[in-house]
């Protein structure tokens, strides 16, 4: 008789998969991320996306291949535990969790700012209960399964996608080439600016991992897996590499880095400055819906990793509970939303793309650590690809500040403790 836990139905087909993988990836990078990173390194953050992307792509092929050969829930949690040892899976799953909870909660509290700019409310009443209100909802969405949680990021993919499509074309009359300069960032530091840059456009790429922690539940994951993920960073490429041309060549590197600290929706305010009227609050529109497909999908991610960890005793065997259809974990889900709920009601999270960064990074390295370790067999592409990805994230890694970095590797410590502890308690006998 088999021991083996029961797995979730396989209901996300290719389709699917890279709109899941959009919904996951066009949100808080392209309306925040990209103005940051325009801060850094001036008019270059057009190069810091192109650096940032083809890094992204080693470790999407890495992911892929991966998740492939290795279809279960849990994303590199899975895969560290498989081909490298206990600690180093617990390690990436401990540093998700650490990255992509915050994230969740920031993007709640990022879709009440907008709803309530949209209506011209300056001040924070209202913003704890809409934020609540957007957990609470979607939640319910992701409870009823993979299908229906599907459908309604296809409609949120949809309309986000239709509002920066809209800030491109009608942004590219007002652009101008004396804008892209200073090319380099105005205090001169050159690469050392450039680099923290792509470390930080690196994270705004990297939703693309949310088709491979969904690989229970992928229709023909050998095929659809690989090709999902490589079509979503194809388009996320393009998209940003438009975004942020449009966006610095009609409002300046320094202005579009000022809004971005000064503002709520940054793309909004350089949309009002365009002949067409209409820019505006469609982009307005594209920003709500964004913040809402990345909420939903940080739900479905990060409650598969806590099914995964609950299957292997890293946290309460109850989360590895399916319902009775075999659609959802119904129990990580219901703690993954509370977990977000009890962030958003502080009312003032604040996480850092630099923070995210770190801990993305440290993922992602043991992602292409796993790769090195696939069998000719199973290796779908050449071994320099995880040599590459590896390298990459580990140099990019030591160039976000010092204070992120002591605090990152600090928590990461503490997971550790905890993995050494909790399985005492909860491992499965």
């Amino acid at each position: 008789m088999s021991t083996d836990p029961p797995a979730l139905r396989r209901e996300v087909g290719l389709g699917a998969a890279v709109l899941l993988g959009l919904g996951s990836i066009v949100g808080t990078g392209v309306f925040v991320s990209i103005g940051i990173a325009a801060g850094i390194t001036g008019g270059s953050v057009i190069l810091a996306v192109g650096l940032a992307g083809v890094l992204a792509t080693c470790n999407g092929l890495n992911s892929a291949q991966l998740a492939a050969s290795h279809p279960v829930s849990g994303g590199t949690y899975e895969y560290g535990y498989r081909y490298l040892t206990p600690a180093l899976g617990f390690t990436a799953g401990w540093a998700f969790l650490l990255a992509k909870s915050a994230s969740a909660a920031t993007a709640a509290l990022g879709f009440a700012g907008y709803v309530r700019s949209s209506f011209g409310v300056e001040d924070s009443v209202g913003l704890v209960p809409l934020g609540l209100g957007a957990v609470a909802g979607l939640t319910v969405v992701v409870l009823t399964g993979i299908r229906r949680s599907a459908a309604v990021n296809a409609a949120i993919v949809a309309l986000t996608l239709g509002a920066l499509a809209v800030f491109v074309f009608a942004g590219l009359p007002e652009l101008s080439p004396d804008r892209f300069r200073p090319f380099y960032a105005p205090n001169g530091s050159g690469a050392a600016s450039l680099l923290e840059a792509t470390a930080l456009m690196f994270v705004a790429y990297t939703g693309y991992g949310r088709i491979a922690t969904l690989g229970e539940e992928v229709t023909e994951p050998r095929r659809t897996i690989p090709r999902a993920i490589v079509t979503t960073l194809v388009v996320s490429f393009v998209l940003y590499a438009a975004v942020a041309a449009v966006a610095v060549g009609a409002a300046g590197a320094a202005g579009f880095a000022s809004l971005t600290d000064t503002t709520v929706a940054p793309l909004e305010e350089i949309a009002r400055s365009f002949t067409f009227d209409a820019a505006a609050p469609i982009v307005a529109i594209g920003a709500v819906t964004a913040m809402l497909g990345v909420l939903l999908n940080l739900i479905l991610g990060l409650s598969r990793v806590v099914l995964a960890m609950g299957r292997r005793g890293d946290a309460p065997a109850a989360t590895a509970r399916l319902d009775a259809r075999g659609l959802t974990p119904f129990v990580a889900v219901l703690a993954v939303g509370a977990g977000i709920a009890a962030l958003v009601a502080f009312g003032n999270v604040r996480t850092t793309w630099t923070f995210s960064a770190f801990t993305v990074l440290v993922y992602y390295a043991i992602t292409n650590l796993a790769a090195l370790r696939i069998s000719a067999a199973d290796r779908r592409f050449p071994r320099w690809v995880a040599v590459a990805g590896l390298s990459g994230c580990l140099f990019l890694a030591f160039w976000v500040p010092v204070a992120i970095l002591l605090t990152g590797i600090g928590l990461l410590g503490l997971g550790l403790g905890w993995h050494v502890l909790g399985r005492r308690r909860f491992a499965p006998s």
